[in-house]
């Protein structure tokens, strides 16, 4: 697998839906390709869900973003990766961490995207069997 990537997998906060600060920063640097999956598992953690690689045979729907400027990419992840809490004060733990993967587009095609995967112990933890972050928040929700 490739070592870099101009492309970005969001299934959590950073989707669009949420309209967080961070989706403005996402929508600042990033143009949306489009709708996307990759391979993973999302759990529910009691107080908020999460994705990770686990090969459960579920997929993760979200959506695909590409750098705007790939000039930028160290210094937007770096931006990124501190949202994300990789790089923590002393005495905090890491709850995720940054890898490349391969993600499927709506038309079929595979790109190589990063994404933002849960660190943390997910034993003992329900999984969602809904595929899409805001399909399980909406369900919650009501």
């Amino acid at each position: 697998m490739q070592t870099h990537s101009h492309f970005l997998f969001v299934y959590g906060s950073l989707l669009s839906g949420f309209k967080s600060p961070a989706y403005e920063y996402i929508s600042k640097y990033f143009k949306l390709r489009g709708n996307a999956s990759v391979k993973g598992t999302i759990y529910d953690m009691g107080t908020f869900p999460v994705g990770t690689s686990n090969d459960t045979g579920h997929i993760i729907r979200g959506e695909l973003y590409e750098i705007r400027n790939p000039k930028e990419l160290s210094f937007i992840l770096a931006q990124l990766d501190d949202y994300e809490g990789l790089y923590p004060d002393d005495g905090e733990d890491i709850y995720y961490k940054r890898e490349l993967v391969a993600v499927t587009t709506e038309a079929g095609d595979e790109v190589i995207a990063w994404i933002y995967w849960y660190n943390k112990d997910v034993d003992g933890k329900p999984i969602i069997e809904l595929e899409h972050m805001m399909d399980y928040l909406e369900r919650k929700q009501s």
